[in-house]
């Protein structure tokens, strides 16, 4: 009997895996786990003995998810060679595996299949097909060159300004500076770079770095191109610079403000070190997990205010976390436009659809529930407050690093609710959820309108 034509039946192995987004979220998931074999061999520690597989597991998930948290010091518990492969898997882990894949697979073959465009499309948050090899070289070329230049000016500041050898002093530029643009917060010191509290070459220059990878690669691309035309950047690139630049300000002046008089932060620091290091821990908030001052010493005031910038994150499309601040931005819109009693939700002179409002919603109701579930669990097995645990599940889910130093002393059942959240912040919540659905569904019909009541 002829078999009846229809859909073209999956590769084997492939069965499983109909849309692009189970791919990005396997891929990402394969590299935690080759990162965490390589932290597990003995070569990879100071001492020279396995590490607990835990902390490599957790170390690698906060690599690749670029996070920064970690279990065990950086510089005091990983070896050179440990080190080096927490390095490549923040820079994988920033450009996108799917991103890094394509690229090889035009330097390779010279071709692209439709297959690995679209998966190459869903990480890199492209909005068309067109020219997408181009768009991928153009990304790797930009990031590639940024971090160049960042560690061209660490390593300057750490030579002439601190006397590091020069050999050191390029290790420790490189190493910082793609933690820095990957918004990884992985730092070779174990106090972070609170030794740099006052150094505004240091600060600013790891600041400026954070700042470029979490915009987001098609905000950086469209300034690049039209930066003299305002009047004709689009609704993201909008919104991403807008609220990007006034969360930066309410950050800078709110955690400056709260911690001005604290003596474990900003008390001791004259005037100008206070307000650099309040604008170094705003930016840093924003998913990088940097600081220049001791988290644990915080007020709750800064914390909460810490909270929020982390739950917000930065670009889309960028090397940050959180819900991004195009999301926020959109429901911000939206209830204006609510309160204003507009028909449609307008930026500019531009309308936003509905499936994005609703997209929008979306990843936000689940961001918050993934996180306040985290937290509750977070209290049962622990004996740390509400505060800390609010604190370092939002750190986690938005892919920030910051810590008040509860991390490594967290049972290993929170430490593994820890590894969950950074993975499922990474690829995002809708992300997942679009992973493991087989298909999307539609209804062929509409059903009767009711309404309810709201409040």
């Amino acid at each position: 009997m002829k078999r009846k034509a229809g859909r073209a039946r999956p590769a084997p192995g492939m069965a499983g895996l109909r849309h692009p987004t189970q791919m990005i979220a396997t891929a990402f998931a394969a590299a935690v786990l080759i990162g965490s074999v390589l932290l597990s061999l003995p070569v990879a520690t100071e001492s020279g003995t396995r590490a607990d597989y835990v902390d490599a597991l957790f170390t690698s998930t906060s690599a690749v998810c670029v996070t920064g948290l970690i279990t065990v010091d950086t510089p005091a518990y990983w070896s050179t060679f440990g080190e080096v492969v927490i390095l490549v898997l923040i820079q994988a882990g920033g450009l996108g595996i799917m991103t890094l894949a394509t690229l090889f697979a035009v330097l390779v073959s010279r071709r692209l299949g439709l297959r690995a465009r679209l998966l190459a499309q869903a990480e890199t948050k492209s909005l068309t097909l067109r020219d997408l090899r181009r768009v991928v070289r153009n990304i790797v070329m930009f990031s590639l060159g940024t971090e160049a230049v960042v560690a061209a000016l660490l390593t300057t500041a750490f030579v002439a300004g601190h006397d590091q050898p020069p050999g050191r002093a390029l290790y420790d530029g490189v190493f910082h500076a793609v933690s820095a643009f990957n918004n990884a917060g992985f730092s070779l010191n174990s106090d972070s770079l609170m030794r740099y509290v006052g150094d505004p070459w240091v600060s600013l220059t790891i600041c400026v770095a954070v700042v470029v990878g979490g915009l987001g690669f098609p905000v950086i691309f469209e300034l690049l191109r039209s930066w003299r035309s305002p009047r004709t950047w689009s609704v993201l690139t909008r919104l991403t610079l807008g609220l990007t630049g006034a969360l930066l300000v309410a950050g800078t002046v709110v955690i400056t403000l709260a911690e001005y008089t604290n003596p474990g932060t900003l008390g001791p620091l004259s005037s100008p070190q206070k307000w650099l290091a309040g604008f170094f821990a705003s930016v840093n908030a924003r998913t990088a997990g940097f600081n220049s001052i001791d988290v644990a010493a915080q007020g709750p005031e800064s914390l909460l205010a810490t909270d929020i910038l982390m739950f917000i994150g930065g670009g889309s499309a960028g090397t940050a976390g959180g819900i991004k601040v195009t999301t926020f931005g959109v429901l911000a819109f939206v209830i204006w436009a609510e309160m204003r009693g507009e028909p449609g939700v307008t930026v500019g002179r531009r309308r936003i659809p509905d499936t994005n409002q609703r997209q929008a919603l979306a990843l936000v109701l689940m961001s918050v529930g993934v996180v306040v579930c985290a937290t509750f669990v977070l209290l049962g097995v622990s004996d740390y407050g509400l505060d800390r645990l609010l604190f370092e599940a939002v750190s986690a889910f938005a892919t920030v690093g910051l810590s008040t130093g509860i991390t490594a002393d967290l049972p290993r059942a929170g430490q593994c609710v820890l590894i969950a959240l950074m993975f499922i912040g990474r690829i995002g919540p809708l992300t997942l959820a679009s992973a493991l659905a087989l298909r999307n569904r539609t209804r062929r019909y509409e059903l009767p309108e009711e309404r309810t009541i709201v409040g």
